[in-house]
Parts: structure tokens; sequence; C-alpha cells
């Protein structure tokens, strides 16, 4: 028999807390809130787990918590994450891989799809993977995230706006109804001295060589990277690219919204130069496979790595990505054509409002000349 009554529970008032037996304790708040706690101990470690109001869980119902909350504890299970099982609210790790599976499919980079999930498993699911989505707050994020914060910052600023699109999703779904704080949060973490990280690129003297190199064999890999050399394009644009994409007649490629960085369709004008790479590239094109460029998987395109391992097999000192860097160089010191076009070239966004109002048609004959200039600068003598 416990040593509460039901009227005493209902009358009284002073703060404190009042033992019913058996871990059982009425606890009244300095405001006069009343509530119901049951405290456990297991392996020298104690805990106190709520029960609810006394308002809404009169004292027979309290004692009946607490013996379940008593028995799952020396059966092993942890009241708190059956509580959680039953009301339906998800663990961050199970919450994690339901936005994975919600949106993996609209990610058109591979590499962002495989990390996404990857830096989670590696540095927030050891600390947040059992805690329900409803329970995690701010410090609960900054204890994830401090060990790479200064060593990776920017790993750890990636996984930190993970884990807020993961406590985002759970808001929608109604398991939780607070946000994260995160200007408490970001303020809390030290502070990271800013470097300016650059891809590693040839000058563009070195780049004729380079192609030079690039044509002693024929590759499917190396007749991707004479077109992305070519066209100033970015790996992926290329690696991606289908024939229904390319006008050889027109000397026209257009890379549709979905597949480029911007999210805006981008027209590249044809050398004669690309053409031939393209003519070439032809005849390595598979049955049912639309893409230009196909890896060694049938109907999957190049990995992203086949193009970095050809520079680090031809011993250069650059990426893919750095030779569009080469070219914007070249654009800057060797010609007088206008910025903005070899900004459209590129595909770069423009910030300031004067020149991309010059820059709204898409300026593709002035690039024609320009790409045109490009390809005699890289192989002055012949048609690759």
């Amino acid at each position: 028999m416990g040593r509460l009554s039901a009227a005493f529970v209902k009358n009284a008032k002073d703060p404190g807390r009042y033992g019913d037996g058996d871990g059982l304790y009425l606890v009244i708040a300095p405001r006069g809130s009343k509530s119901w706690i049951c405290r456990i101990q297991k392996d020298g470690k104690r805990r106190d787990i709520g029960l609810g109001s006394s308002k809404k869980v009169p004292l027979a119902m309290a004692r009946a918590r607490a013996a379940k909350v008593r028995s799952q504890v020396e059966a092993g299970i942890d009241p708190i994450a059956e509580r959680r099982k039953e009301a339906g609210i998800p663990t961050f790790r199970e919450a994690a891989l339901q936005v994975f599976a919600e949106n993996k499919a609209t990610w058109k980079n591979q590499k962002h799809r495989a990390q996404w999930l990857s830096t989670l498993e590696a540095y927030a699911f050891p600390t947040l993977g059992g805690h329900s989505v409803a329970e995690i707050d701010g410090h609960h994020v900054r204890d994830a995230v401090i060990s790479i914060w200064l060593e990776k910052p920017e790993t750890a600023r990636r996984v930190r706006q993970r884990i807020n699109t993961v406590i985002d999703w759970a808001i929608a779904k109604g398991y939780r109804t607070v946000p994260l704080p995160i200007a408490a949060m970001n303020k809390s973490l030290p502070r990271v001295k800013a470097k300016a990280e650059h891809h590693k690129a040839l000058s563009y003297a070195e780049v004729p060589g380079f192609m030079k190199r690039l044509r002693e064999r024929e590759t499917v890999s190396r007749l991707a990277f004479q077109a992305l050399i070519l066209t100033a394009t970015r790996s992926g644009e290329v690696r991606g690219a289908t024939w229904s994409e390319i006008d050889l007649e027109a000397k026209l490629w257009v890379i549709p919204a979905e597949r480029m960085k911007g999210g805006r369709e981008h027209a590249v004008p044809l050398t004669d130069e690309v053409v031939a790479v393209l003519q070439r590239a032809a005849t390595y094109r598979e049955a049912r496979n639309d893409l230009v460029f196909p890896g060694v998987r049938h109907g999957k395109p190049l990995s992203d790595m086949t193009l970095t391992k050809l520079c680090r097999d031809l011993e250069v000192a650059a990426v893919p990505h750095g030779f569009r860097s080469s070219f914007r160089d070249w654009v800057s010191e060797e010609t007088d054509f206008d910025g903005a076009v070899a900004e459209m070239a590129l595909a770069h966004a423009i910030e300031n409002k004067v020149e991309a109002a010059y820059r709204r048609g898409n300026l593709l004959e002035k690039r024609r000349g320009l790409m045109d200039a490009w390809a005699n600068f890289l192989n002055p003598n012949q048609i690759p």
C-alpha cells in the first residue's frame, strides 16, 4: 500500500517531492504544478522518468505506470524508448533514413547523394541516432559536430545542415513544434578561420601540352576530357551528356536545366574541334544507350573519378574542374573578349545587376567566337 492518498494529491500545495514508495514521487513545482516521476536505478545509474501531470494521471494510474516502468527496467528495456515507439515518434536515425528515402531521387549529384547519409552515419548517429526527433535540441547538435568543427569545418557545417533538414522534416510531420535554435548554437561554436579553397588547375600555357598528351591514345575517357576542356564545362555536364542534347549540324549542345548546377538551361556552341571529338565518340555508342561518353558498366556514364584518375595517370597537378579556371585566366590575360561573355560560357551567375542585364541574351554568337579562339589556342595546327 502506498503512502500517499488521492486526497493528499488533490490538496497538497507546498513545493517539494513526496514519496509514495517503490520510486514513485509526486513533485510540486514552486508555481504549484504537480507531476509524477518514477525514480529508478540500474547498474549504478539513477534516472527520473516522468509519468505525467497529476491533473491527467490520478494516483492509481501513476502507480500502475510506475510499476510498468520498473518491470521494463528489470527486463533491460528502456522505458523512454519504449514510450516513443508507442507514441509513433521516430528516432533521429529513423527520421534521417526517411528523409533520405524521400529526397534521394531528386538529388542529381551522385556524390552528394552518397555523402548525405554517410556523414550522418559517421558524425550524427553515434550521439543523436537513438534520440527521439522531438527531444533533440541545440546542445545535442553542438555535441555531434564539435569534435570535427575545427579539423573538418566544411564537413561539420554540412552535418549541421543535414541534421537541421531532418528536424525541419520532423516539424512538418507533426513530431515536434520547435525548430533548432540555430543562432544560439552557431554562437556557441568556435570561430573557424576562413580559408580560400581553389580547384587545382594548370596554367593556361600548359593546357595545349596536356591536350596533346590526351590525343596520344584514344579512349572514351580521353575523348570526354578533350570535350570538357574545349567546351569549358563541368565534369558532370560532360559525363552525363546525351546525344539527344546535341545537334552536330547546328553545332550546338543544349544542357537541360536539371543537369546544370545553377538549375538553368545552358547552350554550348560547338567548335569544329569539339564536333570532331564527338564524331569519334559516336564510334563507341552503345545500343539503346543515349550517353555520349558511356562508362564501363552498360548504361552508366563515366564515373567522377575516371577523369580525375586520368589527371593522375598523366602526372598533372590539376583536377578536371580546374581547367575551367585555366580557360577563364586565358580569356582575361590573352584576349579582348568581354568578361560577361566568358562568364556566360562558364554558366556562372553574375551578381552585378547591370552586367547580368547585359547577359540576359545567351550571347551565343559572341561565345562561338570565344570558343573558336580557345580551340585555336589549344591546338593551332590541326583539328583533333
